[in-house]
C-alpha cells in the first residue's frame, strides 16, 4: 500500500497557471517599485533568535518557526531539564535559529551590517516567503510572500506620501478597489497619556486593533483585563467611535489632545500626509481610521492598512514608520518607514474577482501541430524567428493524432494553433488557426509574425 502524501496545514502547492498569476503580481509590484527608485535585496530565510526575538511582541514571539540546532542537539540539555516539560527554556537551549517572521526585522539586520556599502537613504524592496506559526484560515497562512519596500535615513513625511502613491497605482494596476487606513502610534500615544494610562499603551492598541473582528463590547472586556481601569475606558470611548470626513476626525483629535505633546506631533504628521495625497491626488479612498493599531511594537508615527473593498478578506497591505528599529541591532537614531503587500492575500482576492488579463494565465501564444518528421523540422525554422520576435511558441513533440494535439492547446488554453501540412510547404505558407472563434487564415512567415505580435 503506497503511502499517503500531504503538505503541512497552511501551505500550499502552486502549479503552471497559479505560477503565472502570481509572477503577474510579483511583475507589477516589482514595476511600481521601481518607478519609485527602490532596487532590490534578499535575506536568508532562517535567521539567528537572537535577532527575531523580541521584536514582534509576546504574540508575535509564540508565532516563531523555530529550527532545532544541527547534529546532536539534546547535548547540552540535562535530564532534569527534560523532565521539567518547560517548552520556552527547552527551545533556547534547543535552537538556535527560527524562520523569518517578516522581512522587516532582517531588512533592519542587514542595514546595520551593510551599514558602510549602502547610500543613504536607502530605498530597497524584498520580495520572499515568511512564516508564522499561526492557525491556518480563509487568507491566513503558515508560509506565504510578502512583497515590501521600505526607506531608512530619513526622517521625511514625503516617504510616507510616496508609499501611499505606490500602494495606490499598485492596486489602480489590478483592478482592486481598496479603502487605505491610516492612524499614527503617536496620536495613540497621546490618547493613553490623556486617559492616564500611558503605561499600558501596547495592551490598548492591541485591543483596539482588533474592534472589526469582536466588536466594541469584546474591545471594552479586554481592556479590563489588562488593568485598565473602567474611567480611562470610558475616556477611550469617543475616540474608538469616532466618526466624520477626514478633516473633521483631525480637528475633534487635535483639540482633544491639545495637553499631549506627543499626540499633537501625530496629528500634525497626518495632517500633512493627507493634504498632500489630497494636493497629488489618489484613485483610491484614503481614511483616518483611529482604530488602526497594528499590533507590531515597533512602529512610533504613521501606521496604514489596505482593504479590499468588494471581497471579504483582511488586511492586504500594511506598513508604517519605525524610528528605533535599527537601535536593537546597534545603530541608534536611523529612522525608516515601509509597506508590505500580502501577495498571497492578493492572489485571492484577484482570483475571486476573476480581475487577471488573459495574457497572465495563457503562457504560449502558439502551438505548431506535428504532422511528422518533415513538417516538424519545417515548423521549428519558423518557430526559430517567432521567438526572436518575442513569440511564446511551442510545437507538439510527438506526431500524435490532430484531436490529442488540439485537446492539449485547449487545455494549455493556447489561443492560436499553427498547421503546416505536405500543401503549405508546397506553398510556403502556414495555416493559423484562432481556437477562440475557429477562424482559420494562411498566411506567409511574415503576416504569421505580423498577426501574432498584434
Amino acid at each position: 500500500m503506497s503511502q499517503k502524501t500531504n503538505i503541512p496545514k497552511g501551505t500550499r502547492d502552486f502549479g503552471p497557471q497559479e505560477m503565472a498569476k502570481r509572477n503577474y503580481i510579483f511583475d507589477t509590484i516589482k514595476e511600481v517599485y521601481a518607478l519609485y527608485g527602490f532596487q532590490q535585496i534578499e535575506t536568508p530565510a532562517m535567521e539567528t533568535l537572537q535577532t527575531l526575538m523580541g521584536k514582534y511582541g509576546e504574540e508575535g514571539d509564540k508565532l516563531l518557526f523555530k529550527v532545532l540546532n544541527s547534529g546532536d542537539f539534546l547535548s547540552k540539555v540535562s535530564d532534569e531539564e527534560l523532565q521539567e516539560r518547560n517548552s520556552l527554556h527547552l527551545a533556547s537551549k534547543l535552537c538556535e535559529k527560527g524562520l523569518r517572521y517578516d522581512l522587516t526585522v532582517p531588512f533592519a539586520r542587514y542595514v546595520v551590517m551593510h551599514h558602510d556599502e549602502l547610500q543613504f537613504p536607502f530605498k530597497r524592496y524584498q520580495i520572499q516567503p515568511v512564516w508564522r506559526a499561526d492557525r491556518p484560515q480563509k487568507g491566513r497562512y503558515r508560509e506565504f510572500y510578502q512583497c515590501d519596500a521600505d526607506v531608512v535615513g530619513s526622517d521625511s513625511l514625503m516617504n510616507e506620501v510616496e508609499l501611499m502613491q505606490i500602494v495606490d497605482t499598485v492596486f489602480t494596476k489590478f483592478g482592486i478597489r481598496v479603502q487605505i487606513k491610516i492612524n499614527n502610534r503617536k496620536i495613540l500615544s497621546g490618547i493613553a497619556e490623556i486617559i492616564g494610562e500611558d503605561d499600558k499603551i501596547v495592551d490598548i492598541t492591541v485591543a483596539i486593533d482588533k474592534l472589526d473582528k469582536i466588536g466594541l463590547e469584546n474591545v471594552n472586556a479586554e481592556l479590563h483585563e489588562k488593568g485598565i481601569s473602567d474611567a480611562a475606558i470610558e475616556k477611550l470611548q469617543p475616540f474608538i467611535t469616532l466618526a466624520g470626513t477626514n478633516e473633521e476626525k483631525l480637528q475633534v483629535v487635535a483639540e482633544t489632545l491639545a495637553s499631549s505633546e506627543i499626540g499633537q506631533k501625530g496629528a500634525e504628521e497626518i495632517k500633512y500626509i493627507l493634504q498632500t495625497l489630497k494636493t497629488i491626488g489618489l484613485n483610491n479612498e484614503i481614511e483616518f481610521d483611529l482604530t488602526l493599531a497594528r499590533g507590531l511594537n515597533y512602529y512610533t508615527g504613521a501606521i496604514f492598512e489596505v482593504k479590499a473593498l468588494d471581497t471579504p478578506m483582511g488586511s492586504i497591505t500594511g506598513g508604517g514608520r519605525y524610528d528605533n528599529l535599527t537601535g536593537i541591532f546597534g545603530m541608534p537614531g536611523l529612522s525608516g518607514v515601509g509597506i508590505s503587500f500580502g501577495a498571497d492575500r492578493i492572489y485571492d482576492v484577484l482570483n475571486t474577482l476573476n480581475l487577471y488579463p488573459q495574457e497572465t494565465v495563457s503562457s504560449t501564444k502558439v502551438l505548431f501541430i506535428n504532422f511528422g518528421e518533415e513538417e516538424a523540422t519545417y515548423c521549428m525554422q519558423v518557430m526559430v524567428k517567432c521567438r526572436q520576435a518575442g513569440i511564446r511558441t511551442e510545437i507538439y513533440p510527438d506526431a500524435a493524432k490532430m484531436k490529442k494535439q488540439m485537446s492539449y492547446a485547449n487545455a494549455k488554453q493556447i489561443p492560436f494553433v499553427a498547421l503546416v501540412g505536405e500543401n503549405e510547404m508546397r506553398e510556403n505558407r502556414i495555416t493559423l488557426k484562432n481556437m477562440k472563434t475557429g477562424e482559420q487564415q494562411q498566411l506567409t512567415a511574415e503576416e504569421l509574425y505580423d498577426k501574432l505580435k498584434s
